[in-house]
Parts: C-alpha cells; sequence; structure tokens
C-alpha cells in the first residue's frame, strides 16, 4: 500500500512510453508527454512522502 504513487507512475510511464513508440495518434490531452508528465508528478509525490501512509508524531514515552 505504501508504493501505490510509484506503481501508477510506472505504469504510467509505460504507456507513454507504448504511446511514442506505436507512434499512435492521440487528442492533444492524451499525448505521450502529458502522460509522462503526470507520472512524473505521481513519483514526486510519491517521493516527497505523499500517500506513504506514515505520519510524524511525537515521541512516544
Amino acid at each position: 500500500m505504501y508504493t501505490v504513487l510509484a506503481i501508477v507512475a510506472a505504469v504510467l510511464f509505460l504507456i507513454a512510453w507504448l504511446i511514442n513508440a506505436a507512434e499512435v495518434s492521440t487528442n492533444d490531452v492524451f499525448t505521450s508527454t502529458n502522460v509522462m508528465l503526470i507520472g512524473l508528478a505521481l513519483l514526486a509525490l510519491h517521493v516527497a512522502g505523499i500517500g506513504s501512509g506514515w505520519a510524524t508524531r511525537g515521541r512516544r514515552r
């Protein structure tokens, strides 16, 4: 559950690569560059710790 954003980012990178490699013509919103940028945003959120499930708490005694 902790790596969901990274897995989604990897899937989006794969989709972007397939769109680019197969030279599929898509509309202006669903281009390989846009899909790749969404994947990069999700990867950045994962690296930043968003969605990791960890909460910063004070020290328990």
